[in-house]
């Protein structure tokens, strides 16, 4: 059974692999950090919206600087030819679609890819920040979360029930277990690990899907 870091770890992974060289990639709070681990050997500019281009990725134990904080507040590394600046910097360039890419989390997703990624006050948790502008900014939405809640519910669900962050705004979905991408306002399930069977993914998710008759088995 998959530690918790073990399932951030392989979403962050299985991420990454969406880059490609060139590209300007936003990295929300929570598991979207995690990838700047992963991007060793491609050209890629990453973003924190609080005023960093060029993140790198987690300094080792010992060696953080304190001055180097990510959106998430977890200390980073920055790498050569990395720049800062003011949040008016950070989110003209997330207004203007200077952003290729956006991975963050999500709460919950829905069926025809609306986005809910913060909850009610009161909880404890990070409110809206930057999410809504980057999914409008963005013209890749990648949502990177864990396939459940902690008390094992969907969060690929066929209506949202928390609050919206945006409506038809998801291009994909990453999860421990499958990667879903929209194709015509349709939820495709193209990817599924090999410790988790077809039946295992239906009995977790409550959207409607299809499954790609070219899905892909990734061996784990």
């Amino acid at each position: 059974m998959l530690t918790d870091e073990e399932r951030k770890e392989r979403i962050a992974k299985r991420a990454a692999e969406e880059l490609a060289d060139g590209m300007v990639v936003n990295l929300g709070v929570g598991i979207p950090t995690l990838v700047a681990n992963y991007v060793a050997g491609k050209k890629v500019y990453l973003q924190s919206e609080n005023g960093i281009l060029g993140v790198g990725p987690y300094p080792k134990a010992g060696e953080e600087d304190k001055d180097l904080i990510n959106a998430g507040r977890k200390h980073v590394t920055i790498v050569p030819g990395a720049s800062f600046f003011d949040s008016a910097q950070s989110f003209g360039q997330i207004r203007g679609g200077h952003i290729d890419c956006t991975i963050i989390g999500g709460l919950q997703v829905s069926e025809t890819g609306d986005l809910a990624n913060w909850l009610v006050p009161g909880k404890d948790v990070l409110g809206v920040g930057g999410a809504m502008d980057l999914v409008v900014g963005a013209p890749k939405v990648i949502i990177a979360t864990q396939h459940t809640t902690r008390e094992g519910e969907a969060k690929i669900v066929p209506t949202c029930t928390l609050p919206l962050t945006a409506k038809q705004a998801v291009d994909m979905i990453i999860t421990e277990y499958a990667v879903f991408r929209f194709h015509g306002g349709r939820l495709i399930l193209e990817e599924i690990t090999s410790d988790f069977s077809l039946a295992d993914l239906r009995s977790v998710t409550t959207a409607r899907y299809e499954i790609s008759p070219e899905l892909k088995v990734r061996v784990v």
